[in-house]
């Protein structure tokens, strides 16, 4: 594996920096001797260190400078201040990763210079559970191995695409946006159960399960979900029929103007609009 003999920092480390140590941690992918992590919250890093062994930086650069490999996990507002303290440390040597949304690597760049390895990912909230999608940029200037090392690392967490960062925004739209969308289906899936007299409970198991279950029967079978929705549906039966009111009520079409909304919001963010 491309991550064998690496050392591996996490600059900033939230949620996502967490959810990335957990999950190579439990996929062997790395030990936890090699790994760094650096924040402004020094009990933070303590949390991390009890948590996971893995190694408190006294501050970025140093992180960087002891890490082959490193996952910038910052807010984007913090992208820019952060990449001006760490170009010094940002050799040819190193892989940048970031997965801040909406921040081009050419704005990153622009702080680092020509030579820096740099690689943008849009991870999703489900990495915090091992369930991520996380879509991986082309670019320019890397080494041949630096792809496969970026899909290690957040293969950890779920599955992967590589893909042009020209559709960044649209995976933004989709896969980043796309845990609200679902996290909606369910709660009215739910509230439906509760109105046909389930007890809340009752109903977000079983609502969140259903979602769970079909999603994980479509990726491992290859199956196509139209599919899924015949092999469900009986002649006459309670499934048609409740298909036929998602139908009325435009439930596609408003889940499709939903991604495209949202990409297009991540497209005039990224451009600099509020």
């Amino acid at each position: 594996m491309s991550l064998k003999g690496r050392t591996l920092g996490v600059v900033g480390a939230g949620n996502m920096g967490e959810a990335l140590i957990r999950g190579l941690l439990a996929a062997q992918a790395l030990p936890a001797e090699a790994l760094r992590a650096s924040d402004v919250r020094r009990e933070r890093l303590e949390e991390l260190a009890r948590r996971y062994g893995v190694r408190p930086m006294p501050d970025n650069v140093t992180c960087v400078r002891e890490s082959d490999v490193v996952v910038l996990a910052v807010k984007p507002q913090l992208v820019a201040p952060v990449l001006a303290e760490i170009a010094p440390a940002v050799t040819r040597a190193k892989l940048l990763i970031s997965v801040a949304a909406g921040v081009p690597t050419a704005a990153m760049r622009r702080h680092l210079g020509p030579e820096a390895r740099l690689l943008r990912v849009m991870p999703n909230t489900p990495a915090l559970v091992g369930e991520g999608a996380t879509a991986i940029a082309r670019a320019e200037g890397l080494e041949p191995d630096d792809l496969e090392t970026a899909t290690a690392i957040f293969g950890a967490v779920g599955r992967t695409v590589v893909l042009e960062e020209a559709l960044m925004d649209a995976v933004t739209g989709l896969s980043g946006s796309g845990p609200a969308f679902v996290a909606l289906v369910v709660e009215a899936l739910a509230d439906g159960g509760v109105k046909m007299g389930l007890d809340r409970p009752t109903a977000m198991t079983l609502a969140a399960q259903t979602v769970l279950g079909a999603a994980r029967l479509l990726l491992e079978t290859g199956m196509h979900p139209g599919a899924l929705k015949d092999m469900v549906s009986s002649p006459g039966g309670t499934t048609i029929a409740g298909v036929a009111a998602l139908e009325a009520g435009r439930l596609r079409a408003t889940l499709i103007e939903a991604v495209e909304r949202a990409t297009l919001r991540a497209r005039e963010l990224g451009r600099g609009g509020h």
